[in-house]
């Protein structure tokens, strides 16, 4: 089952060494600069983008035919496409776990510059670019020292661009794509899936309703739900259902979980709700379930 990309595979697909799974910093025209595939990550990028690029959402994109530094959450899926052929710029990955211990490592995702529903463009001026590449040379010289406080030094250059960044006002021309509904419910279908399979009791299923895919597609609940409506025929609620549902009986097919734990794992409080779900959408209990099953 496809998951989220990794720090790892982030570096395999740039064709990058990996030099940390925690920080890293390149030069674009070092290593490779094709399309960026949606899908979530597990990891946050700043990119100094120099060139023409297309940036695109769920239901939205936006033209990059300036410099521009892009803050990607890792949470939203998107996809870049460059335009141009020539490509520069910087860009840096770090993990939630490289700002722990520092002030900004608990609002990370309800910065501006990453929060969900939120412009992650900035447009720059030539003097920016010029202050915004010199942070990034400085980092690049930074990641490879043997200085003993460079992971420090390296937060406060991140920073730095964090707060270069919030001097700015965010880019405004986003567009609407024709095939907006197609789109998102295609990626809706693929966080649904991403889900799945649960491989313990200790691995919560995070994302529930509608509402939760919704902010994750950095679109309104009305909007997912129409799109899916119209793509797929079914409701929002129902494929989320159906999926939950085929997902039990997995587990209680091939595991000896208890009903609590299965309950647990599938993002019910209690196993009186999830047994009422499954009764609900299957007609028997989930205990009876398993024998038959």
């Amino acid at each position: 089952m496809k998951k989220s990309e990794s720090i790892r595979e982030f570096y395999e697909q740039i064709g990058a060494p990996v030099e940390s799974t925690q920080f890293s910093v390149y030069a674009r025209e070092e290593y490779n600069n094709s399309c960026t595939a949606y899908n979530r990550k597990e990891f946050y990028k700043i990119t100094l983008l120099v060139g023409t690029n297309r940036l695109l959402y769920a239901d939205k994109g936006i033209e990059i035919d300036k410099p521009a530094l892009l803050f990607s959450n890792p949470m939203i899926p998107y996809y870049l496409e460059p335009v141009s052929e020539h490509q520069s710029g910087y860009l840096c990955v770090f993990t939630e776990d490289f700002f722990k211990g520092n002030d900004r490592s608990a609002s990370l995702q309800e910065s501006p510059l990453f929060k969900i529903g939120n412009n992650p463009v900035f447009f720059l001026n030539d003097n920016q670019v010029a202050y915004v590449s010199d942070i990034f040379q400085k980092m690049k010289n930074e990641v490879n020292s043997a200085y003993i406080y460079k992971y420090d030094l390296l937060r406060n250059f991140v920073n730095l661009l964090i707060h270069e960044a919030l001097k700015l006002q965010p880019a405004e021309n986003y567009f609407k794509h024709h095939n907006a509904a197609s789109r998102i419910a295609s990626l809706f279908l693929e966080l649904l899936q991403r889900q799945f399979p649960i491989n313990s009791p200790q691995h919560r299923l995070t994302l529930k309703t509608a509402s939760d895919y919704a902010a994750n597609l950095s679109i309104h609940v009305n909007h997912l739900n129409s799109s899916v409506k119209e793509i797929t025929g079914k409701a929002t609620t129902s494929l989320i259902s159906e999926r939950v549902i085929q997902e039990a009986n997995i587990l209680l097919k091939s595991t000896d979980w208890s009903i609590s734990e299965i309950a647990y794992s599938l993002g019910f409080e209690s196993s009186n709700y999830f047994n009422n779900f499954y009764k609900k959408h299957t007609g028997v209990a989930p205990s009876k379930a398993r024998k038959t099953l």
